[in-house]
């Protein structure tokens, strides 16, 4: 039996249309069958770091708001929960709800945001590179679990979508350490995998109405892609994610080792799609991230491809002149490579593994993804 996949164009986020596409969406896939009145429904957007929603860094708060009128529309309860980087207490998760617009939009709605900022430590089952990890309670306690990604590149694995967003169940500085414990892709990819056949979220909604292009998953630029998709199926989602913006599971590690573990379909023929065609939405000039794309060191001679790794793997570098000195970059790097010396931020490359957090987490955007010669193109 092949994946559903929702998709349909949404020009933008005013309420009215955005609930009546996700109210189409919920009764094609079934979901107001599985929600029932009283049932607590966990939301899981994308909220990385404290960002404007017209910046595209986060699930913008008018798609979660419309995600929680369909919950109350079948008498369910809507708790919104996220873990950012950063330090998780609930003082500093109250503050980032509030930039990110959600605080306003939760007490309109009457939606609850969890600001309890406890997790668990547990064991996955099905974990081939990661056995054990820490998750927030709600994400663990959850009835229905609903995945809010956002449509983004990434530096690291290249695609950002309803498997990677799934990282934000690992509470705040925790994240670091799996980066530290996965600094390659591949390993990286497959604990994400880890966490997601964990968690098997019941439904994922991709935001794509604003999509981020470039250097994201915080670092890039907004487009306009006017389109939201949504499926049971994370793997199967992200499979159409990848191929509005020109890529798929042989650029995307997480997707490749998902289809190959058999937890979702490996190619978009094994995916039925509902509403409109891809080809409607998909850019042909999406511009990816500045990721390592090292595929031809396999082909090189073995004494070339210590020297030709070095030299096409992308490393982070600090705008000395606009760096603020925030510290942001130094608490989230899990090798403690990074000094505030003279007020601006210091990276130890001989020692950076390349996960890019702090990138990911520089409020300023000042960290970039560089690489050496003429890889960096």
């Amino acid at each position: 039996m092949r994946e559903r996949v929702w998709l349909q164009g949404c020009p933008d986020y005013g309420p009215v249309g955005l609930f009546e596409r996700l109210d189409q969406a919920f009764e094609a896939l079934g979901v107001y069958d599985s929600l029932k009145p009283g049932m607590t429904v966990v939301l899981k957007p994308n909220l990385i770091m404290a960002s404007k929603p017209e910046e595209a860094v986060i699930t913008h708060p008018a798609l979660t708001a419309a995600v929680g009128k369909c919950v109350q529309k079948a008498g369910a309860k809507a708790l919104i929960a996220e873990s950012p980087g950063g330090p998780y207490t609930p003082a500093l998760m109250k503050r980032h709800y509030a930039a990110c617009g959600y605080q306003a939009m939760a007490e309109e709605l009457g939606l609850a945001l969890y600001t309890d900022c406890k997790s668990r430590e547990v064991s996955l089952p099905q974990g081939e590179r990661c056995r054990r990890a820490s998750v927030i309670e709600p994400l663990l306690d959850a009835e229905y679990l609903i995945n809010l990604p956002k449509l983004k590149t990434h530096g690291m694995v290249g695609y950002s979508g309803a498997v990677k967003n799934l990282f934000g169940a690992v509470p705040g500085l925790q994240k670091p350490e799996l980066h530290c414990r996965f600094p390659e892709k591949e390993d990286f990819s497959h604990m994400l995998v880890d966490i997601c056949a964990f968690l098997k979220p019941d439904l994922s909604v991709l935001d794509g109405i604003w999509a981020m292009e470039g250097n994201g998953p915080t670092g890039g630029s907004r487009r306009e892609m006017g389109l939201l998709a949504a499926s049971a199926s994370p793997y199967a989602l992200d499979l159409c994610g990848s191929a509005l913006i020109g890529s798929g599971p042989e650029r995307i590690a997480m997707l490749r080792l998902a289809g190959e573990r058999g937890l979702g379909p490996g190619s978009l023929d094994e995916v039925e799609l509902l509403g409109d065609p891809i080809e409607d939405y998909a850019a042909k000039d999406f511009l990816p991230a500045k990721a390592s794309s090292t595929d031809f060191i396999d082909r090189l001679p073995a004494f070339l491809r210590p020297a030709a790794k070095k030299l096409a793997t992308p490393y982070p570098k600090i705008d000395g002149k606009a760096c603020v000195g925030c510290g942001r970059c130094a608490q989230s790097c899990p090798q403690h490579t990074i000094q505030i010396t003279g007020g601006k931020a210091r990276i130890d490359l001989k020692k950076c593994i390349r996960c890019f957090c702090c990138h990911e987490m520089c409020p300023k955007h000042v960290v970039k993804v560089r690489r050496l010669g003429i890889f960096d193109l």
